[in-house]
């Protein structure tokens, strides 16, 4: 019994020797890109007038950077943008795509937790998701429209 103990000991003690796991490595959004995002966006939206706010998050859906400009046209626009960001960050697409799942008659969808309506879009560099950005500002075309300008900064 005690020879057998001893024989697993060494085992297990010369496979930890050689078998070493390398640790995974991933892309990360950093706070410098997450605010070229937002400055995008916020350029895009001013150049319309429309007031908005701006959330971009990591790919696990944790907020980095928010702003809310002047006046945004609904107070709940400050839930409403990180909100859409996690969405997109979490689901790995636009929320647009979610809203229209749901629009086009999958009504269970609305019970997924995280689902947001449109103005979410993922930010993705050298290919892999990075984050997303999230925009509420006065209508879902103008929400997409600001997020995807944010997103589009990060593009090569």
């Amino acid at each position: 019994m005690r020879l057998a103990f001893a024989c697993l000991v060494f085992a297990a003690a010369a496979c930890a020797g050689t078998a070493r796991a390398q640790p995974a490595t991933k892309r990360v959004l950093t706070l410098a890109e997450a605010k070229q995002a937002i400055a995008a966006a916020e350029a895009e939206a001013a150049r319309n007038g429309w007031p908005s706010v701006i959330a971009v998050v990591d790919d696990e859906g944790w907020l980095i950077a928010m702003e809310r400009m002047d006046h945004p046209a609904m107070m709940s626009s400050i839930e409403l943008a990180p909100g859409k960001a996690r969405a997109a960050a979490l689901y790995r697409k636009p929320t647009a795509e979610l809203e229209k799942t749901i629009d086009g008659g999958r009504i269970a969808a609305v019970t997924a937790p995280f689902v947001q309506m449109q103005g979410g879009v993922p930010l993705v560099l050298g290919g892999e998701l990075v984050g997303a950005i999230g925009v509420s500002t006065d209508t879902p075309a103008h929400d997409e429209q600001v997020a995807e300008a944010g997103a589009k900064a990060l593009r090569p």
